[in-house]
Order: structure tokens, then C-alpha cells, then sequence
């Protein structure tokens, strides 16, 4: 599936992942949402929000990121170094 079908993510963030060779779900999976993030935040900088973070894995889980629960993105935060939410 393309990332444009995946829920969560529309136009603007399918153009920034395939500039990252990220085109496809399968795409995302492989790579996961952490590092994904990580190489966002490396071609993009401050463009990139802990949100797109929240939108990839929720994605990746098939739900909407607000239904992400507080737990699941504090362990986010960690995992990319971020100690508060952005």
C-alpha cells in the first residue's frame, strides 16, 4: 500500500517520506516509525514535529494518532531522545 493510503498520513508527509525512499507501507514497517523519524528530522530539521513521530506509528498500528495512549508516547519520546512533548 502506498504511504498516501495509510491512515494518519496524508500529502505533504508522503512527499517528505519518499524523499527518504519511504513509499510504501511495507516500507515503513521495515524501518519503523522511530527511525523513520530520525531520518526526517535529519533531511528536514524543525519542519518535523514529534507528530509525525505519533502519526507514523499509529499508522503502522492502524489508528488514529490522538488514540495513541500517553504510555505508547512517552515511550516514544524516549526512543528519539525527546524528554517533552514538542
Amino acid at each position: 500500500m502506498r504511504i498516501e493510503a495509510m491512515r494518519n498520513l496524508g500529502p505533504a508527509t508522503a512527499r517528505m517520506l519518499a524523499e527518504i525512499d519511504i513509499i510504501s507501507d511495507e516500507d515503513l514497517r521495515n524501518l519503523g516509525a522511530v527511525e523513520a523519524y530520525h531520518r526526517l528530522k535529519f533531511r528536514f530539521g524543525r519542519h518535523v514535529t514529534i507528530l509525525a513521530l505519533y502519526a507514523m506509528e499509529a499508522a503502522l498500528r492502524d489508528c488514529d494518532w490522538r488514540d495513541l495512549n500517553p504510555d505508547a508516547k512517552v515511550f516514544l519520546r524516549r526512543q528519539v531522545g525527546v524528554v517533552e512533548s514538542e
